[in-house]
């Protein structure tokens, strides 16, 4: 038998550790740095208002929003074309608002007149939540003309824009959005563990008058402003997520250095090209079949019958690990394939990886699709 050697205790040297950590042994982020992250994504947004970057995934200044916003009394039009739209008719109920839902097919947009339909029958509507593009089924919604009808009504208007920051064209200001949420994590290129809200003075005046807005709560955004906006941004009044936070800043500063009208072109020229070269391939089709309607972030498709999405999605991550697709969620499980070709992937050698794979399982020539997907990119970018 080999003896057994005994081990000497790990003493950690006492001038610090043995090796030096990128993720580890940075300096401190100061509120100088905060604040500068939050400003470079005020100007991403447009917007000249509030804008307060927050500790975890964008559902946290959701749900925050929400719940700062609707209360007991109040009166919500959401609208739902995606299971994000389903949230937030939850958690408005849960603050106690009557809620009008407005849902349309979800392969396919709302437009503004459904919405001025949908107020002019509620006059007491004051609250409007709205999802810009949803990843998950891949369609968009035509947010700059809902927010006019928004606004000529009297309503507060919270969009979601995780999916559409970066991706298509976000003028917050201009558009008389209220409450703009963003997360870093898709066209961004970014980190999923931090996110950011916009607040309008029309929306703090809100929740400041809102007896039921969370307060002493990580759902504050009264704490936020309380504690850092208004104290003027000088010190963080919690230790932050400090790479989360790096790595927005980096995201922000790559869109800067490609020019966000070129991150927007590349994503609109993937979205162009997979559904091109899917037409072409004539196996599957756009589960959302209008081009107007279709989100740039990601492209969903219809699987013919015998064809389930689930085993589909499988066998093309078998063919290509790196391919970004995955079935679809809950009942569109067995029918819808998401092709995501957001920030990094937002690339024609993605789009022709992804239709080669998707030739190749269905036992169809990839050649049309690629000479499709070409032309397609081509002619938009």
């Amino acid at each position: 038998m080999g003896q057994t050697r005994s081990r000497r205790p790990l003493v950690p040297s006492p001038k610090g550790p043995a090796t030096v950590s990128p993720f580890l042994d940075l300096p401190p982020l100061t509120a100088a740095d905060f604040a500068a992250i939050e400003d470079k994504v005020a100007a991403l947004l447009h917007t000249t208002a509030d804008v307060i970057v927050t500790q975890g995934e964008a559902l946290l200044p959701l749900e925050a929003a929400i719940r700062g916003a609707a209360h007991p009394g109040s009166t919500a039009l959401n609208i739902v074309t995606g299971p994000y739209g389903q949230t937030f008719g939850n958690w408005l109920r849960d603050c106690g608002a009557k809620v009008v839902d407005l849902a349309v097919p979800f392969d396919s947009a709302v437009s503004a007149e459904q919405v001025a339909e949908a107020l002019a029958a509620e006059p007491a509507i004051d609250f409007v939540s709205l999802v810009h593009a949803e990843a998950a089924t891949g369609n968009t919604n035509p947010v700059a003309e809902i927010a006019a009808v928004v606004r000529e009504h009297g309503a507060l208007l919270m969009v979601d824009a995780v999916a559409s920051v970066a991706a298509e064209p976000l003028l917050t200001d201009a558009w008389g959005v209220d409450l703009c949420v963003i997360g870093g994590q898709k066209a961004m290129g970014g980190p999923a563990g931090v996110s950011a809200v916009s607040v309008s003075e029309r929306a703090w005046e809100r929740i400041t008058a809102n007896p039921a807005a969370p307060r002493r709560s990580y759902l504050s955004l009264l704490d936020w402003k309380q504690r850092w906006t208004d104290a003027g941004r000088t010190v963080l009044p919690h230790a932050p997520a400090q790479l989360e936070m790096l790595a927005l800043g980096a995201c922000l500063d790559r869109i800067s250095a490609d020019g966000l009208p070129a991150v927007i072109a590349r994503h609109r020229a993937a979205a162009a090209a997979t559904r091109a070269g899917v037409r072409a391939l004539g196996t599957l089709a756009p589960f959302v079949p209008a081009d107007a309607h279709a989100a740039p972030v990601a492209t969903t498709l219809r699987t013919p019958a015998g064809l389930d999405a689930t085993a589909l999605a499988a066998e093309l991550r078998r063919l290509d690990p790196s391919l970004p697709v995955q079935a679809g969620g809950g009942a569109l499980a067995a029918e819808m394939l998401r092709v995501n070709h957001y920030g990094p992937a937002a690339t024609l050698d993605t789009v022709r990886a992804t239709l080669t794979a998707l030739a190749t399982a269905t036992g169809t020539d990839a050649t049309p699709a690629l000479t499709a997907a070409d032309q397609a990119w081509s002619a938009t970018v």
